[in-house]
């Protein structure tokens, strides 16, 4: 008889035991990644209005399943009443640069709690037909979030449009402005890249980067070519230090967000203002794909769509060499500009 209770009662601890652990693991597919389950604390700094400042980072993270639903446009209007939801002007926008890593900053960023990503770029500013549409159109373009969120949004070309700045500066002077760059030539040489593969997938031919970037009739620069122009960053930051004081920038280096994105990240986030929630858990090295990926709790990962990390063609090194010693003078005035001096040749 003493055997059979015995046998019973351990049958039901198993059981218990079971279930506390399923329930512990539910808890934290919900909550989101193992080292936010952490006690919980408000939102600090300028975003949201500071008699909101109580609500939760954690709770943010528990409502994101429900944000993500409404993104697929399963939401009714009562429903969005209910949940508090709004679709806010963003409070920061990455400008630039193109090739820079403007789509893997913005997906990094995603990361945090207290963050709402656009998924397209909207090409508000610097699109004409879209600007004439009204701020009210660019809005409805934003996703759903709450009011302690912050919204991102990124359009690359912001960055080399003229007319981008103005237009930025009257929908809100105070906005706080993105910049990510590379080494000026590595940058160039993506983007003809990505222009190469669009042109071969049409089954076009396209010229090769080094007779495009150097100009055969003086054999120097050809600086009419884009990808060159781009690269030149102090020309077209000049241009938004009209508008915007050099505190209202930060410059995120490119080249370290692709082999080491945590110190990158963190100084975003104290940039924004926002406390640290990004940590070394939220990436992991993919060393099929060759770069980093992202860990938002232990169900959900994601990485970069496949054309990130193309393979670039070979240039002649006195090209480069070329490119190089050209960039230079003006990386040092960017240098000198930002208050960030970068690792390049």
């Amino acid at each position: 008889m003493l055997f059979k209770q015995q046998a019973w009662l351990r049958q039901k601890l198993l059981v218990l035991g079971s279930l506390a652990v399923g329930s512990l693991l539910y808890l934290v597919a919900r909550v989101g990644s193992l080292d936010r389950l952490q006690p919980i604390c408000p939102i600090e700094g300028r975003f949201g209005a500071r008699n909101q400042a109580d609500f939760p980072l954690r709770a943010l993270q528990f409502k994101r399943g429900l944000l993500h639903e409404f993104r697929k446009g399963n939401a009714s209007k009562e429903q969005i009443r209910l949940h508090d939801l709004v679709q806010q002007l963003p409070k920061a926008i990455i400008i630039g640069v193109r090739k820079g890593g403007t789509r893997a900053l913005l997906e990094m960023l995603n990361l945090h709690p207290a963050v709402v990503k656009a998924s397209q770029e909207i090409h508000f500013f610097d699109n004409d037909e879209n600007y004439a549409k009204g701020i009210e159109w660019y809005r409805k373009k934003m996703p759903f979030s709450y009011p302690q969120q912050i919204t991102i949004e990124k359009s690359p070309a912001y960055f080399i449009t003229e007319e981008v700045p103005e237009r930025i500066y009257k929908m809100n002077s105070s906005i706080k402005l993105l910049i990510i760059v590379r080494e000026p030539t590595t940058r160039a040489i993506s983007d003809y890249t990505q222009v190469l593969e669009g042109k071969e997938r049409k089954n076009k031919t396209y010229y090769k980067f080094e007779k495009l970037a150097i100009d055969p009739n003086t054999c120097e620069v050809n600086t009419k070519y884009k990808a060159v122009r781009t690269s030149i960053y102090t020309k077209h930051l000049e241009r938004w230090l009209k508008y915007f004081p050099i505190e209202q920038f930060h410059i995120v280096d490119g080249d370290r967000l692709i082999t080491e994105p945590l110190p990158e990240l963190q100084l975003v986030e104290k940039f924004l203002n926002l406390p640290p929630r990004i940590s070394q858990y939220n990436l992991y090295f993919n060393a099929t794909r060759g770069f980093y990926c992202l860990r938002f709790n232990i169900i959900f990962n994601k990485c970069l769509a496949g054309s990130k990390g193309r393979i670039h063609p070979e240039v002649d090194p006195s090209v480069i060499t070329k490119l190089r010693k050209f960039f230079h003078p003006f990386n040092q005035k960017f240098y000198q500009i930002t208050g960030r001096t970068l690792n390049w040749p």
